[in-house]
């Protein structure tokens, strides 16, 4: 195992996830990789209580002579801390802890990373330099980030609207720090009306109703002060739905064609395309292909599919309901206990009966019938056999969310009794050499993988985290516990992405 370890690091070392190159970088050095991103990582030394940073090839380009931390930002830039006594003070460094902005009594707390630009707070003031430590704005009472590229600099109480450069926007003055998205912000103005601003700070619309949320622009949803209920107009004012709804959710992922209005326990869909409203009976309404959605029926915790005027395509009787994007086609997977469809856009099953569907992909299906498995392409729906699998385990279908478009790759077992996984492709990426692979819930990358009777932990990318050497194995929500004679070892679970790179 430690062979591979280091075979792995001299060849493909760029290829690994950040994860191994902890692994790989803490067997090197012999000390504890902390943490490891963009080609560097930084190291706690047990002994001195000290920190330092190492490179992607092991060595160790920088050691603190502080006690405290150093926080690595992106790519060569890092934060160094010194601790003593009750105080810290903080730097920007290099990689070679070359002092960019000098370490001083100030602290760098920004509420998100910039790699352009960082705040500087000290002694009631605040500061914005670059990451080569010119000074871009001078110490101020307050500075926030405001978007990708706009900072609100606060001046004698008044807020002031500045870009990455030092430059002052505009000589506008607004009464708080507001956020900016895809170039616009909704501000109250000095007259306590809602008002859309530019990322320049000019007004782009007025509005004589109170607008809580821009997101749907150019719809945007309103609120009765007075009432607590909600309403929908255009970006000029117009109304579209009176402010009588008990919540509007405008949609966040997908194609965004549709804004939701509830009231009384009902949905009414606002189709963006066409510029209506849809009335609709049930509480729960996602949209799948077309004019299609699912509704959820919480009681009987059943979905069903209707169309945008509400009449009913499928009956709420199907266990889950999700739609798909495969090879540029959209389509739509019915689950009813042991029956599943793959519906096209004229609602015909593609797969045929009796067939189950064990991965989904974003250019085909992984499926079994009578015990041989498949690759299934939408395009001509041609199969290709997995040769030698006779068994694949099957992933729940919670797995799926917004951030989890397609399935993870699978784990079977060969016609010789041992398991490994294969990718969306059906190539084989863990090979199959062990007695048993445990997965985990939601999207974790970590697997369990057994051999001889012990335990160790690898991912989907084959990369050995932990030996397999352990008796047992416990799932702690976000960490995984190993147990051996009398020594426990954690490792964190990390997310898995369906865009990893396959060594």
């Amino acid at each position: 195992m430690k062979k591979l370890v280091f075979v792995l690091c001299s060849v493909v070392c760029t290829a690994q996830t950040n994860q191994y190159m902890k692994v790989i970088l803490s067997k090197k050095t012999g000390k504890e990789i902390s943490s490891y991103s963009e080609g560097y990582g930084t190291f706690y030394d047990t002994d001195y209580k000290k920190q330092g940073i190492v490179d992607s090839l092991g060595t160790i380009t920088f050691e603190s002579p502080y006690k405290g931390s150093i926080l690595h930002v992106f790519k060569n830039r890092f934060i160094l801390y010194s601790e003593e006594g009750n105080g810290r003070k903080s730097a920007v460094i290099d990689e070679k802890g070359k002092e960019l902005i000098p370490l001083n009594d100030q602290e760098f707390n920004t509420p998100w990373w910039s790699e352009e630009c960082i705040i500087s707070s000290k002694q009631n003031s605040e500061a914005v330099y670059d990451f080569n430590g010119k000074e871009i704005i001078p110490y101020s009472e307050k500075i926030r980030f405001s978007g990708k590229n706009r900072l609100f600099v606060l001046k004698d109480k008044k807020w002031f609207l500045y870009d990455f450069n030092g430059k002052q926007l505009s000589t506008r003055e607004f009464k708080e720090d507001y956020s900016f998205e895809d170039d616009r912000a909704l501000i109250i103005n000095e007259n306590g009306e809602s008002e859309i601003i530019g990322n320049n700070g000019q007004t782009l619309h007025k509005f004589s109703k109170q607008v809580v949320n821009i997101n749907a622009y150019p719809y945007l949803i309103t609120k009765n002060k007075s009432t607590g209920k909600y309403g929908l107009i255009d970006a000029e004012d117009n109304t579209i739905a009176e402010e009588i709804f008990n919540d509007i959710t405008p949609e966040y992922f997908g194609k965004k064609e549709y804004i939701y209005l509830t009231k009384n326990g009902k949905t009414t869909v606002f189709s963006k395309k066409d510029g209506k409203l849809y009335a609709q009976t049930f509480k729960y309404v996602n949209p799948l292909l077309g004019n299609l959605f699912s509704v959820y029926n919480d009681k009987a915790k059943k979905s069903g599919i209707i169309d945008l005027q509400g009449n009913i395509i499928f009956p709420q009787e199907y266990d889950f309901i999700k739609s798909f994007t495969i090879s540029g086609k959209d389509f739509i997977y019915l689950k009813k206990e042991n029956e599943e469809q793959f519906l096209d856009k004229d609602l015909k099953n593609i797969v045929g009966d009796g067939v189950q569907i064990f991965g989904f992909y974003p250019d085909n299906l992984i499926i079994g019938k009578q015990d041989r498995y498949y690759r299934f392409s939408v395009k001509d729906h041609s199969i290709s056999e997995l040769k030698n699998i006779s068994e694949i385990k099957n992933e729940d279908v919670d797995y799926f969310n917004p951030l989890n478009q397609y399935s993870k790759p699978l784990v079977c077992r060969n016609t010789d009794n041992f398991y490994g996984i294969l990718d969306g492709k059906g190539t084989e990426i863990v090979p199959f050499v062990y007695e048993d692979i445990i997965t985990f819930g939601n999207a974790e990358n970590e697997i369990v993988v057994k051999k001889e009777g012990k335990f160790g932990v690898s991912n989907f990318q084959n990369e050995p985290l932990k030996d397999i050497i352990y008796e047992k194995y416990f799932w702690q929500k976000e960490v995984l516990r190993l147990d051996k004679s009398k020594k426990t070892d954690f490792i964190y679970f990390t997310r898995f992405k369906n865009n990893y790179v396959q060594l």
